[in-house]
């Protein structure tokens, strides 16, 4: 545990920081479960509407530091060629 006064702020500081991160990934993986829900609906115009929303999201992610940038633009790659495999 933290003794003194600086190392105490510190892990309250890194606590609220963990909590915050662990917000924005839920919410980030929350728009891409989203996208995925759409196209194994079979639905591709809402689908892509999905995507047009998840895409902000996943690269805001990534400029926060939340999510790696590769695995962003795999994940983005991916679920655009399974939206343009349903035409």
């Amino acid at each position: 545990m933290a003794n003194s006064a600086g190392s105490k702020k510190r892990a309250r500081q890194a606590e609220k920081r963990r909590q915050h991160n662990a917000s924005l990934r839920s919410m980030a993986r929350t728009y891409m479960k989203k996208v995925v829900a759409a196209i194994e609906s079979g639905d591709q115009a809402a689908a892509q509407e999905a995507f047009k929303a998840a895409q902000p999201v996943m690269d805001s992610s990534v400029t926060k530091g939340i999510i790696h940038k590769n695995k962003v633009a795999r994940t983005k790659s991916r679920l655009a060629a399974r939206i343009k495999a349903m035409a």
